[in-house]
């Protein structure tokens, strides 16, 4: 499946920014759906993950109490709402699905992945 983020852009520290992730030509519903990140040098490191049931959820520790994942609109549509950003949280931030979601944190677990939407914190 193909995914599509969007949202991305410039925002202050301490500012707000909704992603969102939606999938070109077919459902999203059945699939899991995880959030990941890349700064400039540093790897890739998992953000958030949700179930296709949207029942279970993951964050990264570093996010927790600032990000929220969701789905809507059936789960077609994927958000992470990001809150109270740091410059430190300034990357490319890409989705991923797989149907076989597991609340994996590692990358190499999902088989479908968007182009990736640049979030800049400026502080």
């Amino acid at each position: 499946v193909q995914l599509v983020e969007s949202g991305g852009g410039l925002v202050q520290a301490g500012g707000s920014v909704r992603l969102a992730c939606v999938a070109s030509g077919r459902s999203l519903s059945t699939y899991g759906v995880a959030w990941f990140r890349q700064a400039p040098g540093k790897e890739r490191e998992f953000v958030a993950g949700i179930s296709w049931t949207g029942r279970f959820t993951k964050y990264e520790d570093s996010v927790k109490g600032r990000f929220t994942i969701s789905r809507e609109n059936g789960g077609n549509l994927v958000y992470l709402q990001m809150n109270s950003l740091k410059s430190e949280d300034s990357a490319v931030y890409t989705c991923a699905a797989d149907e076989a979601y597991s609340g994996s944190t590692i990358a190499g677990e999902y088989n479908s992945w968007g182009q990736g939407t640049q979030v800049t914190v400026s502080s």
